[in-house]
């Protein structure tokens, strides 16, 4: 049974061209991830979207070297893409980059890289229940806190939105990666030391 079905698509997908075949691969796969034991994982579906669908999100705080950024470059270039860029669905057919913006500008702008993917990047989608934007930002800082380096101004605009949005320190701290030494220090850099100008220091938590 399985080998004849494993038979049946590989003719009919013989039978599609181009853009087709792309689409009938997608659809397969989000069929298969329905049924997955492990589909609460994000890796489980990946899919080839048009480059043109995906958008860099207004808040990444990630800033990567130049010679990283080579390197980065180069390693797309010679081993193809390893981990596919993590984004939300905002509506049909429109993705915004949750992680992997600098995989999607390589795979984007790279003439080398336009020609291998032909005009397609692999991307998985982030957990619906995570897809608000706070938790987007969240998710995109953890992601981010592993490697590279932060642009403190836009990492300070963060916390402050989430301040004002009501989170306390220690959701912060601990949505973030963070300490409360940290959140308190990016909280000043933005001018916002009257929101804790009566709080203790001494609070010990930490996230680990």
């Amino acid at each position: 049974m399985q080998q004849r079905l494993i038979h049946d698509v590989e003719n009919y997908l013989q039978s599609l061209s181009g853009e087709e075949k792309i689409e009938a691969i997608n659809a397969f796969r989000q069929a298969i991830h329905e049924l997955s034991p492990f589909r609460e994982q994000p890796v489980d579906c990946v899919l080839w979207i048009k480059q043109e669908e995906i958008s860099a999100n207004d808040y990444n705080p990630n800033n990567v070297a130049p010679p990283e950024k080579r390197l980065l470059s180069k390693s797309l270039e010679l081993d193809g893409f390893t981990q596919p860029i993590l984004v939300t669905e905002n509506c049909d057919n429109h993705y915004e980059i949750v992680d992997g913006f600098h995989r999607h500008e390589i795979g984007t702008h790279r003439a080398a890289l336009k020609r291998q993917l032909q005009g397609y990047l692999p991307i998985t989608c982030l957990r619906k229940e995570r897809q608000e934007k706070f938790d987007r930002m969240a998710s995109t800082i953890r992601h981010n806190r592993a490697r590279g380096r932060h642009q403190i101004n836009a990492m300070s605009e963060i916390v402050r939105e989430l301040v004002l949005l009501g989170w306390e320190d220690k959701k912060i701290g601990m949505e973030l990666g963070m300490d409360c030494d940290e959140v308190l220090r990016l909280k000043q850099i933005n001018g916002l030391l009257e929101l804790f100008a009566d709080r203790r220091y001494s609070e010990a938590w930490t996230v680990k």
